[in-house]
């Protein structure tokens, strides 16, 4: 009798051509929500003008954010410690690290498309009784039996549940991507207020120690005065006691110095006592001449924020496909078995030895106590949570922009006036100081004007130091630049289009 030959071939092209057969993905496409976006960030314009000696920085909309933004303030200790801070800083060490889990995980997730193919190789070592022995042409009690399979299995993506799940990865990767990006922004504009603020505070240990020098001169005159009878003892009291105060305001300023340097070595991922090279003043840092100002409608593009949530919104959105391709039923086409078995290894690979099994399963689900209708309704609702965080995180985006353009304009208006208050309280001072010395002058009087320019000085600097803080804010809340850096192509893309194999 002729044994018919069966060709393997044909179940498993059958099965490639069902695999090729895939459906549409169920569960929505995404797409963005409609915003309705201003076409301007504020309800008014900047009312600050030109003044003398406080230039205006221009708002351009045609400046872009520069990548290396803080480069714009012209100090190279400052460009070199920046760079140190994203090199050495672990919490972006950590967010890179996110980065990585996540594109490990698409991959992972990606692998879902492909075949699994498993190999086995079993020899079995075994003795029976002689009275059952086996194999009967030989009576043998003891034989080995070598048994060499493969086995592959295949789930196709009938209903894309598997394409939206990778399509969900690809979303998280995303979010990853774009919170490593608000990271490394976040980190170089601490990096720069809090060398704008060291600057500052230096500059009020100056003017404070300035302020110092002037008391213990006037201080001098009264004790002469006071030697010559032309002073009474209570115009020194009075003075050395507006000197001390004036000394008492110094320990505050070393503390909070100080302070900012361990927080600069913290930020460059370092331990405080190991501290940083670079110090930073006040005069050697430049406000930019002009300030860029894009349009309303990029700031969604270029926030890392707002793209994180909407990446969210995209995993949301994926997660729903995943739930709905839950409840259809599910195809597994494999080869469940395929392999030799003899009795010797050289004939394992015989015709006669081979051995397959090839089989296809569909399971549908009937009752779950509706487990999985509200696993569905979860991930709406889910989505629905996503999409009114995206729009809360646009709103709080637009609100710090905002913010920083009106602190721009009332900065410069009260940088304006400091220039001003500064110079008439040194005016005043000197004029009531040569009076002290010819005895024209009371000690109320000369305390009075002293107390004044103290305060106009350290106002002064503060104003300079805000408005540098200032630009510094704009250049961070309209999104830090990073889609001009090299590596942006690799997340310019604002959608995600279905994934496949």
């Amino acid at each position: 009798m002729k044994t018919k030959k069966t060709n393997l071939a044909t179940p498993v092209a059958a099965g490639i051509a069902a695999m090729l057969l895939a459906g549409c993905a169920v569960g929505p496409d995404y797409a963005r929500p409609q915003l309705n976006l201003p076409e301007r960030y504020t309800s008014s314009p900047p009312a600050s003008k030109e003044a003398e000696g406080v230039p205006l920085a221009r708002l351009s909309p045609e400046l872009d954010v520069p990548a290396q933004w803080w480069q714009a303030f012209r100090s190279e200790p400052l460009n070199a410690l920046v760079t140190q801070s994203l090199a050495g800083n672990p919490t972006i060490e950590a967010a890179d690290a996110a980065l990585r889990a996540a594109q490990e995980n698409e991959a992972a997730d990606r692998a879902a498309f492909w075949p699994s193919v498993a190999l086995g190789y079993s020899p079995t070592r075994q003795r029976v009784a002689s009275a059952v022995a086996s194999p009967v042409s030989s009576n043998a009690s003891l034989y080995t039996l070598h048994t060499a399979q493969v086995t592959v299995s295949y789930t196709p993506d009938v209903f894309g549940g598997t394409r939206r799940q990778v399509e969900g990865a690809k979303a998280e990767t995303e979010v990853q991507r774009f919170e490593s990006l608000a990271a490394k922004l976040t980190l170089s504009s601490n990096v720069v207020t809090t060398a704008i603020t060291e600057a500052s505070l230096r500059a009020q240990q100056a003017a404070t120690l300035k302020i110092i020098a002037g008391q213990k001169e006037v201080l001098q005159a009264y004790r002469r005065q006071l030697a010559l009878g032309q002073a009474a003892p209570a115009d020194v009291d009075a003075q050395e006691a507006a000197l001390a105060a004036t000394e008492a305001t110094l320990p505050p300023l070393d503390r909070q110095l100080a302070q900012q340097r361990n927080l600069l070595a913290t930020l460059a991922g370092r331990f405080p006592s190991q501290g940083v090279e670079a110090r930073f003043d006040l005069d050697a840092l430049q406000l930019p001449t002009e300030l860029p100002l894009t349009l309303p409608s990029s700031l969604v593009e270029h926030r890392p924020d707002v793209r994180a949530a909407e990446a969210q919104l995209k995993s949301a959105s994926a997660a729903i496909g995943v739930a709905v391709a839950a409840r259809l039923p599910n195809v597994t086409l494999g080869v469940n078995s395929y392999g030799s078995s003899a009795y010797k290894l050289s004939d394992l690979f015989k015709a006669s030895s081979l051995f397959w099994t090839v089989a296809a399963s569909v399971t549908q689900p009937i009752f779950d106590g509706g487990a999985l209708k509200h696993r569905e309704a979860a991930a709406r609702a889910s989505f629905d949570q996503a999409a009114a965080q995206y729009r809360a995180t646009v709103l709080a985006a637009f609100q710090d922009v905002a913010n920083t353009l009106e602190a721009i304009d009332a900065d410069t208006r009260a940088l304006q006036a400091a220039v001003k208050a500064e110079r008439a309280a040194s005016q005043s001072l000197a004029r009531t100081q040569a009076q002290v010395r010819l005895g024209d002058a009371s000690a109320l009087s000369l305390r009075i004007a002293q107390q004044a320019q103290q305060q106009a000085l350290l106002n002064l600097v503060q104003a300079r130091a805000l408005r540098l803080t200032d630009a510094a804010a704009l250049f961070q809340a309209l999104g830090g630049g990073w889609w001009n850096a090299p590596q942006a192509a690799i997340v310019s893309s604002s959608s995600i289009s279905p994934a496949s194999p």
